[in-house]
């Protein structure tokens, strides 16, 4: 904990924000890390509040009352170790994950909760700048080989995990660069990808081999799946090559909008939009980059991903931006004595947002109509959402009289991911669940190992679309199970 009093004494410290008119202009990080006075006062209001539920609503259970009294008392080297200790990667959690332990404070019950997104951040950041984050070379190697593939959090975590347990390392990423989702999925201005180069050396340091451009599969990606990929290898012989496999490819497979007119020139899935974007921004040379530039654009979904879509038409100038959600709009405060300490449904605003954007909810689209192949205008209707008495489940049902034709030159799916890539999976062998994910377990005897003998499954490839800190956490349970079943036993924490 931090200070005895100092919930009481303190005011929650939030980091600040570029002005919304200046971070426009550019691609660059505008979130300002807190002070180290600023980052002492916000560890001060961490309670000593007997059982720590941020501790659980962390999925990696970070031991957030320990950093966050090591912060108020500014031991800061101490606080990173204690940090890292359970989290191969804070600077990537620090700034972009939606923080359920805050949603688990104890303090949130009847104030705002502690800031612990924004401390991580701190730690993490002056760690890197004191040069206290340094490779962590086995002092032996186990010779055994092992084959991770796909290099988002997931795979690097795990990567990460097995290197330091003596074993040689290779990541097979089909991208030009290594980071998955982390470095194609979200823009710079939310992650700076020269965090991820500055993790890639690390881990070099530490023996693992990064192979990108290379695909893992035989069967053709279907439309909406980023490769750079100018090598193939077939999975039969990457299990005949290494002692164990890793799948942690995420769940890249987009979830489609089949109406009237999806064929149309200017109807995108999301990542069509922001992977070229990125690749831009990164220095790449591209022909075909979608550009939004003076046009009405449309974002079909209201989570991260959509909120994505909104900051970079935002950024390239777009004549307007509509988010529409299939939902109805959530409450713009849950009832704390119902949903504490599990993460509430509640009105979202995100830094995209603010710079500028109309949202709407319970609207669905209807049809997308267009000139010449190309889009110009969308058909979308009001929805509204009731219980059914016999089923108890929520039914959607149209708006008499509310369906209209608004102006869109460029429309972004952004309604999530549903599987992994089947033919990955299924050129292992691998057997899937009921929502086309990899099958494996995550507790007990042999669990990441799927029915395929040697294969195992983390991240969004066995649980499904989900977030960053899920991914490594599962890559970290994972890298303990392959060296379990390397070695027979095993000293990396679960």
């Amino acid at each position: 904990m931090g200070k005895i009093t100092g919930f009481l004494e303190f005011e929650r410290q939030d980091e600040s924000y570029e002005a919304p008119e200046a971070r426009k202009k550019h691609y660059k990080e505008f979130v300002l890390t807190l002070s180290d006075e600023k980052a002492k006062v916000q560890g001060a209001r961490c309670m000593d509040c007997g059982i720590p539920f941020c501790n659980n609503g962390c999925p990696v259970n970070n031991i957030i009352p320990d950093w966050n009294d090591l912060v108020y008392k500014q031991k800061w080297q101490e606080a990173i170790g204690v940090l890292h200790s359970t989290n191969n990667f804070p600077e990537f959690t620090g700034r972009i994950c939606p923080a359920p332990c805050e949603a688990a404070c104890t303090l949130g019950i009847n104030a705002a909760p502690v800031g612990i997104k924004s401390i991580e951040h701190a730690i993490i950041d002056k760690a890197w700048e004191s040069g206290w984050v340094v490779p962590q070379v086995p002092a032996a190697k186990s010779g055994k080989k092992v084959a991770v593939v796909g290099s988002g959090p997931a795979g690097l975590a795990a990567a990460q995990q097995l290197a330091r347990a003596g074993h040689d390392v290779t990541v097979f990423e089909k991208s030009s660069r290594i980071g998955g989702l982390l470095r194609y999925g979200i823009p710079d201005f939310k992650l700076d990808k020269a965090l991820i180069d500055r993790r890639a050396k690390q881990l070099e340091a530490e023996g693992v081999v990064f192979r990108t451009g290379v695909y893992i599969g035989e069967a053709e990606l279907p439309r909406g799946i980023n490769t750079d990929a100018k090598e193939k290898i077939s999975p039969r012989k990457l299990m005949k090559d290494f002692d164990a496999v890793l799948i942690a490819a995420g769940s890249e497979t987009p979830r489609d909008l089949p109406v009237p007119g999806r064929e149309l020139e200017g109807v995108h899935y999301a990542l069509e939009f922001l992977i070229p974007q990125n690749k831009v921004v990164a220095g790449d040379k591209l022909k075909d980059q979608i550009r939004v530039a003076g046009k009405n654009v449309v974002v079909i979904g209201g989570g991260d991903t959509g909120s994505d879509c909104v900051g970079t038409s935002n950024r390239q100038g777009a004549k307007s931006i509509l988010q529409i959600e299939l939902m109805p709009k959530p409450p713009v405060q849950e009832n704390k004595s119902v949903v504490w300490p599990y993460w509430p449904n509640k009105l979202r605003t995100s830094s995209s947002h603010d710079e500028g954007c109309e949202r709407e909810w319970g609207v669905t689209t209807k049809e997308f109509r267009g000139e010449n192949g190309k889009l110009k205008s969308m058909v979308i209707a009001n929805v509204e959402w009731k219980r059914d008495d016999k089923t108890g489940q929520m039914k959607m049902s149209e708006v008499a009289g509310s369906e209209r034709e608004i102006a869109a030159e460029a429309v972004f799916l952004a309604m999530g991911f549903t599987n992994p890539v089947a033919s990955l999976l299924e050129g292992f062998g691998i057997d899937t669940d009921g929502r086309g994910n990899a099958r494996a377990t995550t507790d007990g005897e042999g669990c990441y190992a799927t029915n395929v003998p040697k294969v195992f499954a983390a991240g969004d490839t066995r649980r499904g679309q989900s977030l960053v800190v899920w991914a490594i956490r599962e890559g970290r349970q994972a890298a303990r199970e392959v060296d379990l079943f390397l070695m027979g036993e095993s000293v990396l924490p679960r």
